[in-house]
Formats: structure tokens, sequence, C-alpha cells
């Protein structure tokens, strides 16, 4: 009789609460380890808290991100399925892609929210013979075709923000795609090549033991981590291109649900301790409301797209 009297408690139970008793699971579209991978599961706590349901991370890694990003678009619209990915996945792949992409992010994905902004730092090899941003433009000028910068590969941030300082700063130089961004660290810290536009959690180490030289970040302002380190912007003013992460649904959530997932992202990234650890990994947290969200995606695929053609950027087949 106890059994029976739950079973018809339950069904006279709202759909909104059955369902926040399934698990959210948020998909990571990168193996375990990564950037996107450990802000997903510094959120999974703070997010079960708020929204009173189980949170799983998964990681379903595969063709430079969209392996994981079909995956939710194939899911059903019901919020119980989020993507959290980089820029790459929604504002670059497009541009790249094109119709081999298999998905359309601005028909197929629901912006949510902004979580992180992800700022790259230029740094160079030690005995390059410039110490500042000026005295680097002025070596490629005299110079043209010989200095190099290398990318973890075709198409990412670290090469879109190389091509975009080419432009702004009016100069030549050569891009050296690798596979990975340890090599590529490895070869500028090595001096086989000149610089590069290097995440801060994996150029950190570098620039602290004096294997390389930070000139600047890629972000409009100055980050906390390297106060001292000047933005590019004070150079070109023109110039701020990022990394960022960022939370989308399904088309065709409810909105909501989307604006309670919102809510809860933003009221854990105002936590001290967690906005502590993400700048650890280098990243500014960032929430912003779905609208704004949207608006920010869709200029950034804008800016992206932009760079793209005019560097005749191919991606790697």
């Amino acid at each position: 009789m106890h059994r029976r009297a739950l079973l018809a408690t339950a069904a006279l139970l709202p759909a909104a609460a059955r369902a926040q008793a399934r698990p959210l699971h948020i998909i990571v579209p990168f193996p375990p380890g990564g950037g996107v991978d450990i802000v997903a599961r510094l959120l999974a706590e703070p997010l079960r808290a708020a929204l009173g349901q189980p949170v799983v991370v998964e990681n379903r890694a595969g063709a430079a991100g969209q392996i994981g990003a079909m995956a939710v678009v194939r899911a059903p619209a019901d919020g119980n399925t989020l993507l959290l990915c980089s820029s790459g996945e929604v504002a670059v792949a497009p541009h790249l892609q094109g119709n081999r992409l298999g998905y359309d992010p601005a028909r197929d994905l629901a912006p949510v929210t902004l979580v992180t902004r992800i700022p790259n730092v230029l740094i160079v090899n030690p005995r390059v013979p410039a110490q500042n941003v000026p005295q680097l433009i002025a070596l490629a000028k005299a110079q043209p075709g010989r200095l190099t910068f290398s990318s973890s590969g075709t198409g990412n941030l670290q090469h879109l923000n190389g091509e975009l300082f080419n432009r702004l700063a009016g100069i030549e130089t050569v891009h050296v795609p690798y596979r990975g961004t340890a090599p590529a660290l490895a070869d500028v810290a090595g001096g086989q090549v000149t610089m590069t536009f290097g995440s801060l959690a994996a150029a950190l180490p570098l620039i602290r033991g004096d294997t390389v030289r930070a000139l600047a970040v890629t972000s409009r302002g100055r980050m906390q981590a390297l106060p001292d380190v000047p933005a590019l912007a004070e150079t070109l003013p023109a110039y701020e291109l990022i990394n960022w992460f960022g939370l989308f649904a399904p088309a065709g959530t409810p909105p909501e649900r989307i604006a309670a997932i919102n809510t809860a992202i933003a009221g854990a990234l105002r936590d001290p301790a967690l906005a502590a650890k993400l700048l650890d990994q280098g990243a500014e947290a960032a929430p912003m409301p779905p609208t704004e969200f949207a608006r920010f995606v869709a200029s950034e695929s804008e800016k992206f797209g932009r760079i793209i053609r005019e560097g005749n950027i191919r991606a790697e087949d």
C-alpha cells in the first residue's frame, strides 16, 4: 500500500519536478584533464546544489569537438543535456568546416551563458631582441617573413591570434602549426620558433621559469594573473582576441529552464573560491544572461570568420 501511495504521489508531480529528478548531463567534447573538462567539474557541485538534481560530466571527445557537440544537438530539448565547449566548436568551426561541420550552432544550439574568458599570452624566446610589442613589430618589419609563430594546429585561437597580429601590426610572420600545445611551446622555449600565443595555464610555468618572455596578453585589458604584462591593445588599439568557454542547450529547450541554469551558473561563478580556481587555469569568470550571450557568440563568430577569410585559412584535412 505504501508503494502504491508513493507512485500515486509521483504521478501528481509537475513534469518539471519529475524532470529534475533525472541527472543533468554536461557534455565536454574533449578528453578528461583539459581546460573545458576542469571547468565542467568545478561547476558540477554548485549546479547540483542549485538545481536539486544530480550532475554528470561526460567526455565525448573526437573530431575536434564535433562528436560532443552533435551529441547535444541530438539530445532531447528538456534542459537535461548541456554542452560546455570552447569558442572553437561554435564560433570558429563553422567558418573552417562549412557544410562539413554537421550542425549549425546558430540553429541547433541555444545559448545559456558565457562561463569564462581565457586570454592568450604572447611569449617569445628570451634570445629574441625585443623586450616589448613595439620592438617586436619593428623587428618583424626589418625582417619580413623571417619571424615565426607556432600554434597547436591550423585554425585554432593561437593561429588566429598570429594572423590578427600580422594584419593589425602590418607585418609578415610565418605560421608553424604543430600537433599539440606541448611541442608548440617547447620549440619557442628552444628557439626553433620565434613566438606563440599560448594559453596562460600552459605558458605560465615557462614564464615563471624564465624559459620564455611574456610580452603581452590578447585581452582588451591586463590579466589579473599577469598584472605587469600589457595588453596588445595598448599598442594596437583594435586588438582583442580571446578564447572562451560557454554553455549551450539543444535548440528548443524551454526558456524558463535555460533561465534557471543561467541563474545557477551565475551564482556559482560569484563564489570567490571557485573564481580563484578558475584563475589558476588562466580563466576569468564572466557569466552573462542568455540574450546577451547570444549576441556575444554572434559577434565573436563574425570576428573569427573575418580573420579566417582575410588570412585565407583552410581547415586541415
